[in-house]
């Protein structure tokens, strides 16, 4: 059903989404590692004047078994004010949830509930018979439908890339690239969206992460380590940036919110040469892309008895940055290190130039540190995926990265948690600590916010 004017949660500005109502509900995909029992979509309360602030107020169960639910976005956004590709009257409704290993695609309605109800369902062979893609991961509302990434071919490890479902009906239209040109291997998509330009990254296809890093793979430099640049409307490839192979899996993208720049940050899990991890820059030098490394995090020793089997060889502990998140005024980037178990918070008003300014430790393979709530608990995984909220003054954070790469770096179980930092004093919010047993046994993964969030919407307007 269209609507008389405009999703009020679109905004036409950056600025304009900063000044919004804050969120109060947080959508957070759970999964099942066991894949016995469905994964889930659970509902967290984020309004701190509500009784049950910080607790689970909502829950649905999935209709099926070992989805492994990842990187999920809404049905549309921001964009849907763009001038030349306007879906004005769509809302910002439905939750599209890939399952990373079931290649099922699930639309979920939130309106005028608090539990998601499930409206359809888009099984792998849609998927595989229209687009050519396997293994679902990211999703964006964008112009002219919803863009989902893929790892996989259908019936082939690869090339993954990008299928593009209908706005409306959630019909698989097809696969998004012309001309793939040199692209084989992928992960995450953005977009300069009023220069026509989509940004794509490299992990590996499914046979690459699906049982766990692997070590020959990792050390002869065969995961991804190149940015790819497009035509945006002629879905074409037009060049590519190689990082170097050493910088091992070049994942999340968060490309600038001020739609007259050009300019964004890539990460970089790991290097092979020293364990260390990145953040990238790329930007317009003259008619061309490049990028350059504008953050490095080392590696921190450690005694081989307190590691994982991975990593005893290497008697330190690697930062494993796994997300990065720009809040929407462009001026803060967050910086998960799921290893070391901490968030870094920088001032990137000069993108150029990186300062770091705040740190919070939680978890880490070694550390374990505690949240300030429960000081006694000891916490695996650590900072992994992040989401800030759109006036930028709260960040969420899960902390499970995906089954097989979970057990490998926390033999011991990840356990499960979710946390919120106050991003001007920069400390843990101890009213909001939903862990254990609040998740059902299961290991929370992304984390959506009501009305958007800064890694979920794009703007045609400064």
């Amino acid at each position: 059903m269209t609507l008389w004017k405009p999703d009020p949660t679109f905004y036409p500005s950056p600025r304009d989404a900063a000044e919004a109502p804050p969120e109060k509900l947080a959508y957070v995909a759970a999964f099942d590692r066991s894949a016995q029992r469905p994964d889930a979509l659970a509902v967290l309360d984020t309004d701190p004047s509500s009784p049950s602030y910080g607790t689970v107020v909502g829950w649905t169960d999935l209709p099926h078994t070992g989805d492994e639910l990842h990187h999920f976005g809404w049905n549309a956004c921001s964009s849907a004010l763009c001038p030349y590709a306007p879906h004005p009257h769509v809302e910002r409704r439905y939750l599209i949830v890939p399952g990373l290993r079931s290649s099922r695609i699930y639309v979920y309605d939130t309106k005028d509930r608090v539990s998601p109800e499930l409206v359809k369902v888009i099984e792998a062979e849609e998927l595989g018979k229209r687009a050519g893609y396997s293994r679902p991961h990211t999703v964006h509302c964008g112009p002219e439908g919803l863009y989902v990434s893929a790892l996989g071919g259908y019936g082939d490890d690869g090339p993954g890339g990008i299928a593009i479902l209908d706005h409306n009906s959630f019909e698989v239209l097809g696969r998004w690239e012309v001309d793939r040109g040199p692209q084989y291997l992928a992960y995450d998509f953005w977009w300069h969206i009023n220069h026509d330009v989509l940004i794509s990254s490299e992990w590996g296809t499914p046979s690459m992460i699906e049982d766990g890093v692997v070590g020959e793979l990792l050390l002869g430099r065969k995961y991804g380590h190149k940015l790819h640049f497009w035509d945006l409307r002629k879905r074409k490839h037009v060049q590519e940036v190689d990082l170097g192979d050493q910088h091992q899996m070049a994942l999340e993208l968060r490309p600038a919110h001020d739609p007259t720049k050009t300019y964004g940050f890539a990460s970089v899990v790991v290097s092979v040469e020293d364990l260390s991890a990145s953040v990238w820059l790329w930007h317009k030098n003259g008619s061309r892309w490049a990028a350059e490394k504008v953050i490095t995090i080392p590696a921190e020793p450690a005694s081989p008895d307190d590691l994982p089997d991975v990593l005893k060889p290497f008697g330190a502990v690697p930062p494993l940055v796994t997300d990065i998140d720009l809040s929407v005024d462009d001026q803060r980037l967050y910086v998960s290190c799921w290893g070391t178990g901490e968030l870094k918070q920088y001032d990137v008003s000069d993108p150029f130039k990186p300062v770091e300014i705040g740190s919070v430790r939680l978890g880490g393979i070694v550390r374990r540190q505690a949240h300030s709530a429960a000081p006694d608990e000891r916490l695996a995984g650590g900072p992994q995926m992040v989401e800030v909220s759109r006036d930028g003054r709260r960040v969420y954070v899960t902390n499970s990265l995906y089954g097989s790469w979970d057990d490998q770096f926390y033999p011991d179980g990840v356990g499960a948690w979710m946390a919120k930092i106050d991003t001007e004093s920069f400390t843990l919010d101890e009213r909001f600590f939903p862990h254990g047993d609040d998740f059902r046994g299961l290991r929370p993964h992304q984390t959506r916010l009501q009305g958007g969030d800064a890694s979920s919407d794009s703007y045609c307007y400064p």
